[in-house]
C-alpha cells in the first residue's frame, strides 16, 4: 500500500510539474486529426497520447517530428494531446501520458509503452512490425 501512496505522489508531482514548467506547446500536433480513422487502415500506425505541457511528452516531440518524415508513407505516426481531446484518453484506455500504441497494417493494437520512448525503441517496434526505415 505505501508503493502505491508514494507513486500517486510522485505522478501528482510531475502533474503539477508539467503544469507549472511546461507552457510552451510541442508544435508536433495536428489539429485536423480525424480521430475516426485510427488506427489508419492498410498503414502500421503509432499513436502516441500525451499532452503538450506534459514535459516527457514535450521531449518526445522532436523525435516523433523525425520519425514521422523518416516514415512518411509507410507507417503513420500521430500524436493526440489526450488534455485538448480528453474523449481520446478513454477511447484509447490511456492511464498514464506519455503512453505510445503501435497498431499493425490490420489495425490489430500490438504493443503499448507508457512513458518517454526512445527513437531506438520506436525505430525497433516499427521493424517489429515489418517498416523499413
Amino acid at each position: 500500500m505505501e508503493r502505491g501512496k508514494r507513486r500517486y505522489k510522485t505522478l501528482m508531482v510531475l502533474t503539477l510539474a508539467a503544469l507549472v514548467f511546461g507552457t510552451a506547446a510541442t508544435g508536433f500536433s495536428d489539429p485536423g486529426i480525424d480521430f475516426d480513422t485510427l488506427p489508419v487502415k492498410g498503414m502500421v500506425t503509432m499513436v502516441d497520447l500525451g499532452a503538450k505541457k506534459c514535459i516527457p511528452c514535450k521531449m518526445m516531440a522532436p523525435i516523433l517530428e523525425k520519425i514521422e518524415k523518416k516514415y512518411e508513407g509507410r507507417a503513420a505516426i500521430v500524436f493526440i494531446d489526450v488534455w485538448e481531446n480528453r474523449d481520446q484518453a478513454g477511447r484509447f484506455g490511456v492511464r498514464a501520458i506519455p503512453t505510445q500504441i503501435f497498431y499493425d497494417a490490420s489495425g490489430k493494437e500490438v504493443s503499448r509503452h507508457l512513458g518517454f520512448m526512445s527513437e531506438d525503441d520506436i525505430v525497433k517496434t516499427l521493424s517489429q512490425l515489418g517498416v523499413k526505415p
